[in-house]
């Protein structure tokens, strides 16, 4: 069961990519991506909700350094914990580069995902993660612009009273605000860094 719902957070959003954007599929190579990458590179859509921080977030803020894009939720038990732990061994590999890579961790469920929530879980990774948060219908219109989806489901846990199914990529943003990869679900730590790396040293 758990294998299947696993496979279905990673398909959902490369199904609904494929009429989103102009979207190329992982491939494997020393040079480039080993994401998948948007050809040609765009703005990525513009956002600004409530930053776990204590303040509004807004992905402009963020413009000189690479953005990562995730979407998820602290009571997730199985995608989101993985993602969040090799991003975690990702920065961490980076070192001092490190300081120019942000992980904007969007939350998918915003009844129990309150700002001190989210930074409280999400320092448990890495202090230098932040969480963002707003109205439904304003995280609905950033899930909408991405690409990405989201839906309450039943849980298997009956400490809980619902999970969320959503999708389970991570959308890699340049120093100049564009959107460049989407990294699948459960690819390894050393190509999540190669391709942080390509975007930390490219020149435009």
């Amino acid at each position: 069961m758990k294998k299947t719902l696993l496979a279905a957070a990673l398909l959902l959003p490369l199904l609904t990519l494929v009429s989103h954007f102009a979207f190329k599929p992982p491939v494997a190579t020393e040079q480039g991506f080993r994401s998948g990458t948007f050809e040609p590179p765009h703005q990525a859509p513009a956002f600004t909700l409530d930053g776990s921080g204590g303040k509004k977030l807004s992905l402009h803020d963020y413009l000189g350094k690479v953005v990562i894009v995730e979407f998820g939720y602290t009571y997730c038990e199985d995608v989101c914990p993985v993602t969040l732990s090799h991003l975690t061994a990702a920065f961490k590999s980076l070192g001092n580069a490190a300081s120019d890579v942000q992980l904007i961790y969007i939350t998918v469920d915003p009844a129990r995902d309150n700002p001190e929530r989210l930074r409280e879980h999400l320092t448990a990774f890495n202090p230098g993660f932040l969480g963002a948060t707003g109205a439904p219908e304003d995280l609905q219109s950033v899930l909408k612009s991405y690409g990405a989806v989201a839906r309450q489901v039943h849980s298997r846990n009956p400490a809980l009273p619902y999970a969320m199914d959503h999708s389970s990529s991570l959308y890699l943003v340049d120093r100049q605000g564009r959107l460049r990869g989407l990294v699948p679900f459960n690819t390894p730590v050393d190509d999540i860094v190669h391709d942080l790396r390509l975007l930390l040293t490219a020149t435009a």
